[in-house]
């Protein structure tokens, strides 16, 4: 969320520098956060740590004696920058306060207070918006200070960081994708001084580790950290001390080069990024084509013991169910493994990756001794291919084509093995639909398809990405939207509604023209006096005469690794150490406890998750995002969705959708074809809202195919509403570009938004991308529309109204402050403690 005008070059003119909504001034000092919302922190951090290396030097021995190294110890990354983490935490641990707290092991202390000394005297620069810092430069260190340290510790611990974060991608530059100098020469010196050396990587995104192979088996262990929130030290010292265990799995393919990676050619255009990998993202790429690229697999990571599983499938022809038994046969350290299966589909006419994840279940933890059966299924409908060019002789639609499918389970992608397999003997059509959001045949590009050689292996090949051939406008004058014919009556208000004694639509019919543009919008601008000091925005009641009528104003704030308001709020960590978890029981108890707070804060819409793929490692806002795999990207999503929304306040998914890179994210155009769009970078998103039914939606900023997703009618009514049967409210992201329709010039900005069934444009005022400035006082277009015969119709400006105020109703949260209201206001002497705007 939050600037509307990002530049390709890191400058920031001082009206954009406005928009990072820095909470700097509390106007709520409570500190206090719910212990049980601290401790599934903690608890969420560890269970998200992936060990990649490890040779049997942690967990630390209790009493060990440790030297840490790397300034990251103490100016440690709790979470990547942006409005995905701006939260004014009441506190954040570091690991040298976290390590010594622990009690397990003893701290060098020499060493200490020489980083402490010099962290106090050299203090980070935090920067400014969109120019964050992506590394701290390191403490010079003198070989002869290690090789002292060496002989009063057991173990080195170098800790390095790095961070990322809105309108800031990281870069193929030392410091960002790569190590510095410095970096290294700390590693050369530690690793040859000490016997045992552990790396801690403090990282929201994933970088450059090629470097391991260099240095071997000098390097003992190496633990992704993520980025943990408050409590991400503390959980990293539990898990190197052995009080918790390494739970976490990659949710992305680790390559060993940038350049192996699929999308490398395609990333960072400032005008447009052909999606020429298609459908091969991440590991769907890597073992199809390129298995020797790969560093790490994904689904990899390590634990302290070692677990069995012994998988078996039964299929029947509409589903398959795999039953698991995961045995910890160790006999020192307890473990949970995460059980996947992956199944391979055959070639058919539209190629298929040699794996695709279809299934997963994590274990409990496990005593030594100790198993558990686990039960996965999944329908083979699930498994279809969407066909974009009609090569099956199904153009648009969901298919299985004939030939055998291998079932695959174990403990990652490259470690799975076959259990079962059944073959269709013919194709079967899963799902018709028609075209949308296809790529424009003026802008053709091609895409990656699987090839065969001789020998049978797969090889790239490449094809022309089939383009439009749907009328948007004779699909747009199909459509027909119900008018309610205006009462001009003032005597139903939203209480009547939310009590049963009148229907909605009585309220909508009363709405005059000026009410009904309201409520597309929010307040015009973030922190609205209307809601919780500090929000991002409010919509809904924002008039006088909404409000009269009993539309309450309702609070929105950021986000996915905590509430964004001037008030202290728990820092959770980050959506990449979530994902790593692939432990949804466990994130959605996480969510419930932060959909909790949201209702003593006061806050109704919490922009979260954000659930973009990972499509290339550099994108800046990697770190909110889950996986390069819409599967797990989903059920994650599902399981935040769901948590917040127990607590009676809405999620809001996002960016809706191919919101992949952060380089001029407000102008690019993503160009994908309709097949990879569909199921790698939709389909999350439509597990999501099948699973959890989210209340809300939020668009992002960049183009799909030349169409601003904000206006995009065939993305947010075709696919979103008609296809997926969403009937929530869908907002933008933080401001938008003006445009005009190009089929209806009558219809621009507002009213092409609302036209697409994108509800409510927030925070409400326009950006002025010329003087840097805001205009929160311009008419709206949908009035002027709204007037026009060629126009917006009016049925449509009360579909969207209606829609809006079915949020409201839905909300615990507010249908009870509706009602609560009213009844005040039929008291004498009772007001309403909310600030009020005229």
């Amino acid at each position: 969320m939050t600037s509307p005008a990002d530049n390709p070059t890191p400058s920031l003119s001082a009206g954009e520098e406005q928009l990072a909504q820095a909470s700097t001034g509390l106007v709520d000092t409570e500190t206090y956060i719910d212990p049980e919302l601290v401790a599934l922190c903690r608890e969420s951090a560890a269970d998200g740590t992936v060990l990649l290396r490890n040779d049997g030097t942690l967990p630390l021995r209790g009493g060990s004696r440790i030297a840490l190294f790397g300034r990251v110890q103490i100016d440690y990354f709790s979470v990547g920058y942006g409005s995905g983490g701006d939260v004014n935490a009441p506190y954040s641990w570091n690991l040298l306060d976290a390590l010594r707290d622990g009690g397990q092991v003893t701290v060098d202390g020499d060493l200490a207070a020489s980083y402490t000394r010099w962290c106090a005297e050299n203090p980070p620069d935090e920067g400014t918006w969109g120019n964050w810092p992506r590394y701290f430069e390191e403490m010079p260190l003198e070989g002869e200070a290690v090789r002292a340290a060496a002989t009063r510790a057991d173990v080195a611990i170098v800790v390095l960081g790095r961070a990322a974060g809105e309108a800031r991608e990281n870069t193929l530059t030392q410091g960002s994708y790569y190590l510095t100098d410095a970096e290294k020469s700390l590693l050369d010196a530690v690793t040859s001084a000490f016997t045992h050396t552990v790396v801690v990587l403090d990282c929201g995104n994933v970088i450059d580790l090629a470097w391991l192979d260099q240095y071997g088996e000098a390097i003992s262990s190496v633990l992704y950290a993520w980025q943990g929130g408050m409590e991400g030290a503390r959980a990293i010292a539990d898990v190197l001390t052995g009080v918790q265990v390494p739970g976490g799995r990659l949710t992305d393919t680790i390559a060993r080069s940038y350049a192996d990676y699929p999308s490398a050619p395609n990333f960072g255009g400032l005008e447009h990024n052909d999606y020429a990998e298609d459908i091969y993202v991440g590991y769907r790429y890597f073992e199809t084509f390129a298995p020797n690229a790969v560093l790490f697999p994904f689904g990899f990571g390590l634990g302290y013991s070692r677990l069995d599983v012994v998988a078996t499938a039964y299929v029947n022809d509409e589903e398959v169910t795999v039953t698991a038994r995961v045995s910890n046969v160790g006999t020192e350290h307890p473990g949970a493994e995460v059980v996947q299966v992956y199944v391979q589909a055959p070639d058919g006419e539209l190629g298929m990756p040699a794996r695709t994840l279809a299934s997963f279940a994590k274990s409990r933890r496990l005593d030594p001794g100790e198993s558990e059966s686990l039960h996965l299924a999944f329908p083979i409908a699930s498994l279809a291919s969407y066909d974009d060019s009609g090569a099956t002789g199904h153009r648009s639609a969901y298919v299985l084509e004939a030939g055998e499918y291998k079932v695959f389970a174990g403990t990652d992608v490259r470690a799975a093995t076959q259990i079962a397999s059944f073959t269709l003997s013919e194709l079967r059509v899963v799902e018709q639909l028609t075209e949308a959001c296809a790529p424009a045949a003026a802008h053709p590009f091609q895409r990656m398809i699987l090839d065969r050689d001789d020998a049978g292996r797969a090889v790239v090949g490449w094809q022309d990405v089939p383009t439009r051939e749907v009328s948007r406008r004779e699909r747009l004058q199909a459509r027909t939207v119900p008018v309610l014919e205006q009462t001009g009556s003032q005597a139903v208000t939203l209480a009547d509604v939310a009590e049963g004694a009148a229907t909605l639509d009585e309220f909508v019919a009363q709405l005059s023209h000026e009410d009904l543009e309201a409520l597309t919008r929010g307040d015009a601008v973030m922190d609205s006096p209307l809601g919780t000091p500090g929000n991002a925005g409010v919509f809904g009641g924002i008039t006088a005469s909404l409000r009269a009528k009993g539309v309450p104003p309702i609070t929105t704030t950021d986000g996915p690794s905590g509430i964004r308001l001037a008030a202290y709020a728990a820092l959770l960590p980050c959506g990449a150490a979530l994902a790593s978890t692939w432990n949804t029981p466990l994130v959605r108890r996480l969510a419930a406890h932060h959909g909790e707070e949201m209702v003593r804060k006061g806050t109704h819409v919490l922009l979260s998750p954000g659930m973009n793929i990972h499509r290339d490692p550099l994108c800046g806002r990697n770190f909110e995002y889950f996986s390069e795999d819409p599967l797990v990207t989903g059920l994650i999503a599902a399981a935040v969705v769901a948590g917040v929304q127990e607590a009676g306040v809405a999620a809001c998914p996002k960016h809706f959708a191919c919101n992949n890179q952060e380089t001029n994210r407000n102008l690019n155009d993503s160009r994908v074809s309709e097949r990879a769009l569909r199921e790698i970078y939709l389909r999350g998103f439509q597990i999501c809202l099948a699973q959890a039914r989210p209340h809300t939606l939020m668009t992002s900023y960049n183009k799909i195919n030349g169409a601003w997703s904000h206006y995009n009618d065939e993305l947010c009514t075709t696919i979103l509403r008609e296809e997926w049967g969403f009937e929530g409210t869908v907002i933008t992201d933080w401001w938008m570009q003006r445009a005009v329709d190009p089929d209806f010039p009558a219809v621009a900005d507002d009213a092409y938004r609302v036209r697409a069934q994108v509800d409510v444009f927030m925070p409400g005022g326009w950006f002025d991308h010329v003087s840097g400035g805001f205009d929160t006082t311009a008419a709206s277009s949908l009035l002027d529309s709204l007037a026009r015969p060629d126009g917006i119709t009016l049925g449509e400006v009360q579909r969207t109204a209606r829609t809006v105020l079915q949020l409201v109703l839905a909300l615990p949260a507010l249908s009870e402050e509706i009602i609560r209201n009213s009844r005040e206001r039929s008291l004498p002497f009772m007001s309403s403690a909310r600030r009020e705007r005229p």
